[in-house]
């Protein structure tokens, strides 16, 4: 795969996907956009790919949409559209990129340095777990620029993640967050110097490609299903099916087997 805004590695059962526009802090571009769907596209029937990495290139993970392309749409200003329906399609294009992520199977750790800003730190809310270099800092940036501080799905996750008090703050302020008061709001799980960032999320994905292929992938759907339960015995039913469905693909015996003998498992591939 050849992007002009992303950049793909594959490591194994491991992908770094890199937002690449560092000369603008990796913002949103239509194009950008265009190709995370794509990319997206491809993984939802890649059984190859079991995580993804996703990081920004240079000194910041994503600064946001890019203003300069999608700027004002008011009266007159055709940039998102003109119209309230044009604008309001294109807004839905961008926005879905969370939807996207969090259907795909495949879990997605979010390794942030430097600026995560508006659809930026969206972004790594969708994802399924936040590292953060030292230099991390996140802010919902629309209401700063006239626009309200919901957008991309971030209503919905950063309460989950940090609470309702907290994410009524952010939101309506705008207000930047450090990557240690992250650490202390449970916005991300670990904050590690900036040179040893993308080591710590190699690690955390490589602990994940040793478990189960389809374990894993039923552990993301199952955990995003349950956030919303309407009762613990919901929940219990599907993780009876899960682990159901699990059994019946033998991992739970090369599991056992692995545990009595002292070693690590060797799961065959996803069926």
């Amino acid at each position: 795969m050849t992007y002009e805004t992303l950049e793909v590695k594959q490591d194994g059962a491991i992908a770094w996907l890199t937002l690449n526009r560092p000369h603008v802090l990796n913002a949103l571009s239509s194009t950008m956009v265009s190709e995370l769907y794509d990319y997206f596209d491809r993984l939802s029937s890649d059984r190859t790919t079991r995580v993804v990495v996703m990081r920004g290139a240079g000194r910041a993970f994503c600064a946001g949409l890019d203003l300069k392309e999608f700027g004002g749409g008011g009266p007159g200003d055709d940039s998102l559209g003109g119209s309230t329906s044009a604008t309001l399609e294109v807004q839905r294009h961008i926005s879905h990129l969370a939807i996207a992520i969090r259907r795909l199977p495949q879990p997605f750790i979010a390794a942030a340095r430097g600026s995560a800003c508006g659809g930026g730190f969206a972004l790594a809310l969708a994802c399924d777990v936040r590292l953060a270099g030292a230099s991390a800092r996140f802010n919902a940036a629309f209401i700063r620029i006239g626009l309200t501080g919901c957008d991309m799905g971030i209503s919905y996750t950063l309460p989950r993640a940090v609470g309702t008090s907290i994410a009524y703050e952010l939101l309506l302020t705008g207000r930047f967050i450090d990557a240690q008061r992250a650490l202390a709001t449970r916005l991300v799980s670990e904050v590690v110097p900036d040179a040893e960032l993308d080591a710590a999320a190699g690690k955390l994905a490589h602990e994940m490609v040793e478990t189960s292929p389809l374990g894993l992938s039923l552990t993301k759907e199952c955990l995003n299903a349950n956030v919303d339960a309407a009762c613990i015995e919901h929940a219990i039913s599907m993780e009876d099916r899960n682990q159901a469905l699990c059994m019946s693909c033998g991992y739970l015996t090369e599991g056992a087997r692995a545990f009595t003998e002292k070693r690590k498992p060797h799961f065959a591939a996803r069926p």
